[in-house]
């Protein structure tokens, strides 16, 4: 069995051993005896699972892309779908969060991490080939159009439902799994390696799509179905991963699989709500999330409606922004890892939030096209990478050890209200002319966006430096020395 790359190969040699209750990682449902103290993992089986999540990565990225962005986009508007279906196209998945406290009182009663995933993504990512079939009736049948665009709108929000059910129990198993010292880093690999695929897939699948000789909606179907059994295969790496029984698992104390333990610890649910720091992070990132879905399911529509580009030039912008964001995750990783997680989101969040500032006055000229839309994707990629990292890490450090599904399902219920709420009221005010359509609903984001911000200055996180400290010390934006005297410079 091939080992992980050399450089997190080191991090887990200078690690110390994760501690969790554990299923051995190759029969998937054979329990480790439970001890007074959580079960160690032994290195090799560490290396064997990160390398097993990130080829899961590799193909979920290729699978989302399919399903998901640019391609579902375009595939929709073939159909004629309206501003608002589109921004439903990127609420429902949003909204479908809010059942995540359910999926994590559900997750936190079962016997496996593994098995409860596979329960829920394997049909979520079947239901996918519903579409190909509606989609093949569509080519050879008097179906409207409109008809096409709702039945999709209905997979996805059914589909959705099934990974708002899973989303935390996927999260919590990679909690247990990364150290905190690791995480950073890690995960910015891991991340890499889906920008590495998203490079390298997008334009390529968008190519396929707009050479098809059928047109793009058989094409997409093609792909499509492609895309399901890649789905599938992603799901297989996970059968190389140790698995985690969350019945068992307890901050350093013994845990007992009785029922009356299991009733114990439904208040906790209750108690987070006490957590007031863990509540500002609430505000700051339901209020952030609302502020970036207002114009961020937009950009692809204005470029491929408003400014009426090819979509293999949507494509590459995409590959670039996939590129900026493979470059930058591992930086960003290891400077999380260094100063934490709220830092890097004050910083960067600043600059992201002006980001939909630089759409205004864009139009299908050369200079736009070829030059400032190219940056645009390079900055949105690059620094968009340490936030997508950053917010998910500061979570695993604000949550305890032994209830930490409920702090992810609260977090994403929040996340995905909000960004639903986000995502609908955009589609409404972009056909408004009183705010002056999608370039007036960009600025409108751009001020909210940094209003959000304001509550992170309040949020307290473990490990994590000042921003003071920051500025000064790993940006090098020190205060200069004393001046040296006109008599010495003189001599």
């Amino acid at each position: 069995m091939k080992t992980l790359s050399p450089s997190a190969e080191e991090l887990l040699n200078s690690s110390s051993p994760l501690e969790v209750e554990l299923i051995k990682p190759t029969p998937a449902s054979a329990l480790i005896p439970w001890t007074d103290s959580p079960p160690k993992i032994s290195k090799q089986a560490t290396r064997t699972s990160l390398k097993a999540s990130t080829l899961d990565g590799v193909f979920a990225a290729i699978f989302s892309n399919i399903t998901g962005g640019v391609l579902l986009v375009n595939f929709l508007l073939q159909l004629g779908a309206n501003p608002v279906e589109i921004g439903l196209l990127s609420s429902i998945p949003l909204l479908a969060n809010f059942l995540q406290p359910f999926g994590a009182y559900l997750a936190d009663r079962t016997t496996s991490r593994h098995w409860y995933t596979m329960m829920i993504f394997g049909p979520s990512r079947l239901l996918w080939l519903v579409l190909v079939g509606g989609i093949a009736w569509f080519c050879c049948s008097d179906m409207e159009s409109h008809q096409l665009v709702i039945g999709t709108l209905a997979i996805i929000l059914v589909t959705n439902i099934l990974g708002a059910l899973g989303g935390c129990a996927w999260f919590s198993w990679m909690a247990a799994l990364v150290p905190p010292a690791l995480r950073g880093r890690y995960f910015g690999l891991r991340n890499s390696a889906g920008s590495l695929t998203n490079l390298l897939s997008v334009p390529i699948l968008g190519y396929i799509v707009s050479a098809y000789p059928g047109g793009d909606i058989q094409a997409y179907a093609i792909l499509l179905f492609f895309g399901v059994i890649i789905g599938l295969i992603s799901l297989a790496c996970q059968f190389w991963m140790v698995d985690v029984n969350p019945q068992v698992y307890r901050a350093g104390k013994t845990a007992s699989l009785t029922a009356e333990n299991s009733q114990d610890s439904q208040p906790q649910l209750f108690t987070i709500f006490k957590d007031r720091n863990f509540l500002k992070f609430l505000l700051y990132v339901g209020l952030w999330t609302f502020a970036v879905n207002l114009s961020s399911p937009f950009f692809n529509l204005y470029l491929l409606k408003n400014l009426d580009l090819a979509l293999t030039t949507v494509t590459l912008y995409a590959s670039l922004l996939a590129g900026a964001n493979l470059v930058m995750l591992v930086i960003w990783g290891k400077l999380a890892d260094r100063v934490g997680n709220r830092p890097i989101l004050l910083l960067v969040g600043s600059l992201i939030a002006v980001t939909p500032l630089l759409w205004l006055g864009l139009g299908s000229d050369l200079i736009s096209v070829w030059l400032w839309l190219p940056l645009i994707h390079l900055i949105w990629g690059g620094f968009g990478a340490a936030l997508d990292l950053c917010n998910s890490n500061i979570q695993m450090e604000m949550a305890p050890l032994d209830s930490p599904s409920q702090y992810f399902a609260i977090a994403a219920a929040v996340t995905g209200v909000c960004g639903g709420l986000g995502a609908t009221t955009g589609g409404f005010l972009a056909q408004l002319d009183i705010i002056g359509g999608l370039p007036g609903l960009f600025a409108l984001s751009a001020a909210l966006r940094l209003i959000a911000l304001f509550p992170l200055f309040f949020v307290r996180e473990p490990r994590s430096k000042s921003l003071t400290y920051v500025i000064e010390k790993v940006l090098s934006f020190k205060p200069k020395a004393k001046l040296v005297s006109t008599e010495k410079m003189a001599v």
